[in-house]
């Protein structure tokens, strides 16, 4: 899905303007796509197409009412954080959640951060990692109101995968 949402945010900003190959193109005059293989755009733009989020038109792609409607939900949904944590920091805090099946995206998101926190997995939602949470990353998970859905534990000795 990362490439519909980088397609959505391109037609987003984009004005009428310059082309390069039917493609309207950036500052420079050369399109932002390099990131992409030439079937991976095509194959995700006639998802769009045919999801109503983009229009195309002499081979021109716009977006709709609909698809910056969607983009700025997707935007405004779920903040992500960069963690960078060391392989080798003390794994002393277990937390175990139950975050309900209508939240499956704040769920995934969640998964996502705690391996990004250096968490691993020791049970489907029970997790032990280094500890403390950062605060601007516990801040928003009260925020998300998931708050109530976890429990954290100070282990009293470090956990280690190898035992």
């Amino acid at each position: 899905m990362p490439a519909e949402i980088d397609i959505l945010h391109y037609l987003a900003v984009m004005k009428p303007g310059l082309k390069y190959k039917g493609m309207k193109v950036g500052f420079l005059g050369l399109p932002d796509f390099r990131y992409y293989k030439y079937q991976t755009l095509a194959n995700n733009c006639s998802k769009l197409k045919n999801s109503g989020y983009i229009t195309e038109k002499y081979g021109e792609y716009r977006i709709t009412g609909k698809g910056r409607a969607y983009l700025s939900r997707k935007e405004n949904t779920l903040k992500v954080f960069n963690f960078k944590t060391e392989e080798n920091t003390p794994k002393n805090s277990l937390i175990i959640y139950d975050i309900p099946e209508l939240k499956k995206k704040e769920r995934e998101w969640f998964r996502m951060h705690l391996k990004k926190l250096g968490f691993i997995m020791i049970q489907k939602s029970a997790w032990v990692g280094p500890s403390p949470l950062p605060k601007e990353f516990f801040e928003y998970i009260k925020t998300l109101g998931l708050r109530s859905t976890f429990k954290i534990f100070k282990l009293t000795r470090g956990y280690s995968a190898t035992r």
